[in-house]
């Protein structure tokens, strides 16, 4: 069963579902012991090919640390956070988690682009 550990204390991903912004970059950091990253990818990409599905989806990129790591890290662009929070309180989507490892932790938050002049270009 895939543990969460919030990304930011202060404010957890279920609070952040009660916001309504549009669109939303979903950032989730996974740890996982060496010997369960095969189990972590074969349930992220069922994951993955679920949450394609969903309306509101617009993509995912899942990347691994270097060097050895056993850091992932994924994003997903969504349409906003109120597609997401459908999706990720679909009761499919639930019973889905009991497919990762029990090494596994994720720690899911959802964000919005900024504009930074000069670098950054926002909603």
């Amino acid at each position: 069963m895939l543990q969460l550990k919030p990304l930011d204390e202060h404010v957890p991903i279920f609070q952040q579902l009660g916001a309504e912004v549009s669109p939303v970059v979903l950032i989730n950091v996974f740890q996982v012991a060496k010997e369960d990253i095969p189990a972590l990818l074969e349930a992220w990409e069922a994951d993955a090919n679920w949450m394609k599905k969903q309306p509101g989806y617009i993509s995912t990129q899942l990347h691994q640390g270097i060097a050895g790591s056993t850091t992932f890290l994924n994003y997903a662009l969504w349409e906003s956070s109120t597609h997401f929070r459908a999706a990720f309180n679909h009761p499919e989507f639930k019973q889905a988690l009991a497919h990762y490892p029990s090494s596994a932790v994720a720690s899911p938050h959802l964000f919005t682009r900024l504009t930074v002049p000069n670098l950054c270009v926002g909603p």
